[in-house]
């Protein structure tokens, strides 16, 4: 497809205007020269309200059908260190509804990380201690489940699924998808890899669509950070496919096509840091000053320096790792109990 026409048709859903765009695409001279390649990191963690974060791409159009609904309260749900369940609350709070924030775990003893700004921002969070993340689940599955759950509790609201997981949200990250593109053909970046972290899945379907409809010359791979939901390609390959079919060109994509390493890096689970994670955060802050989080990004960056020593990246194609925020996590674990040096 056309740039300029999946432009235009993407320009036919309204936004509620949360960003300035686009995000910074930074090369890290400190890093390519220790991993022997050029790597440059798209700062989508430095946008949005309550802190900035990636989700903001996608709370940009749901938001905006929840204003044309004229919603009072806005509903979703996630991990106790959830960045979604934040910038949800942030946003909804600028366009002047009531966010409900749901976890499927105990209320810890003290607030902190996300929780703590979810507590400064107001948000009403329900704790129902039914067991955290997908417990065996499909994500659609768990997405009737927890609607269900928010209409007894709250009533009437505009419900988000867990990570913004649907159609309309992810429109958001085709949009980000032309955005990388362009910036790196801008650069003279050619052949390059884009790595993600995939929890939800929405970011990596929404990349897949959108690089899929301009035919990108982008190696697009998402690392799996809580191996948490049953058949979890199945519902990445459908949202990237029910994408494209909104977007006018119909097309299918397989489980089998969906650019994914499942459980390798996430650890003990979702939400527990990795040792790996750790030393990804302490590495890269160290080299260049840039700070991940210990739940997404620590542990997809981890992945992606491990598949760059084995060779599973070729051997001097560019990186390009997308930073999806979610710093305030980094004050809710103890790092003690994870160092190695």
């Amino acid at each position: 497809m056309d740039v300029e026409r999946l432009k235009s048709k993407l320009g036919t859903y309204p936004r509620f205007s949360l960003a300035e765009y686009p995000t910074p695409l930074e090369h890290l001279p400190r890093l390519s020269q220790e991993v022997k390649r050029a790597f440059y990191v798209k700062r989508d963690d430095v946008i949005g309200p309550g802190l900035g974060g990636n989700k903001v791409r996608k709370l940009e159009f749901l938001l905006a059908e929840a204003q044309q609904r004229g919603a009072r309260k806005v509903v979703t749900y996630g991990g106790l260190q959830s960045n979604h369940a934040r910038m949800t609350a942030a946003a909804a709070r600028k366009a002047g509804m009531e966010p409900h924030l749901f976890y499927f775990e105990h209320r810890p003893a003290r607030l902190t990380g996300n929780l703590l700004v979810n507590q400064v921002l107001g948000a009403k969070m329900h704790f129902v201690p039914l067991g955290g993340g997908g417990n065996g689940m499909t994500l659609e599955t768990t997405i009737r489940l927890v609607r269900w759950v928010a209409w007894l509790m709250v009533g009437p609201h505009y419900h988000i699924p867990v990570g913004g997981h649907s159609c309309l949200g992810c429109l958001g990250y085709v949009v980000a998808a032309l955005e990388i593109d362009a910036q790196a053909r801008q650069a003279g970046i050619e052949n390059a890899w884009l790595t993600v972290a995939a929890g939800s899945g929405g970011t990596l379907a929404g990349l897949m669509a959108g690089l899929a409809l301009i035919d990108s010359p982008l190696k697009l791979v998402g690392i799996d950070v809580g191996k948490m939901w049953k058949a979890f390609p199945d519902s990445i390959a459908l949202l990237a496919s029910e994408l494209c079919t909104k977007l006018g060109e119909r097309r299918t994509f397989t489980p089998q096509q969906v650019p994914m390493i499942e459980a390798a890096y996430a650890g003990e689970a979702y939400g527990t840091p990795s040792a790996e994670g750790m030393a990804a955060i302490r590495k890269l802050a160290r080299l260049e000053g840039l700070l991940l989080d210990p739940v997404y990004t620590a542990k997809a960056f981890a992945g992606t320096l491990d598949l760059i020593e084995k060779g599973k990246m070729g051997k001097n194609e560019p990186v390009i790792f997308l930073h999806t925020g979610g710093l305030t996590a980094l004050f809710a674990f103890d790092y003690a109990k994870y160092k190695r040096d």
